[in-house]
């Protein structure tokens, strides 16, 4: 069992940066790939970024690129995800997740590959 919970939201401006953390606990950390989905109402829970167990390898949805990055420290299971220049479209819940696998560098994009989820943060990102 893997127990994921979500820090760093809150209300930002336009133009404004916040860094999303998710602490992650009840396995070894390195053995999961992370991601970050986010979503607003009404709309699909959608990818915003993911990352291969190893680090090595990370996605992107193209929302973000150029302006998201996500990272993760294996020492301290933790996975983060830094939002700049944020917008007001990237107002939602924003949620971490955990996918179990056994490839030290693939990235899962589908919300289906995941086995684990955090309960969520708000973002708000006002105009």
């Amino acid at each position: 069992q893997v127990q994921l919970v979500e820090s760093g939201g809150g209300v930002v401006q336009a133009g404004g940066s916040l860094r999303l953390s998710c602490a992650a606990s009840g396995r070894t950390f390195s053995t999961y790939g992370m991601g970050w989905f986010r979503q607003a109402p009404g709309k699909e829970r959608d990818l915003v970024g993911a990352i291969s167990r190893s680090g090595r390898s990370t996605y992107y949805g193209d929302s973000v690129k150029g302006r998201f990055t996500i990272s993760r420290d294996n020492a301290k299971n933790t996975v983060s995800l830094q939002m700049n220049s944020l917008k007001p479209e990237d107002t939602a819940i924003y949620y971490c997740a955990a996918w179990i696998g056994l490839s030290s560098d693939y990235v899962p994009r589908g919300k289906n590959e995941y086995d684990y989820w955090g309960q969520g943060t708000q973002v708000t990102v006002s105009s």
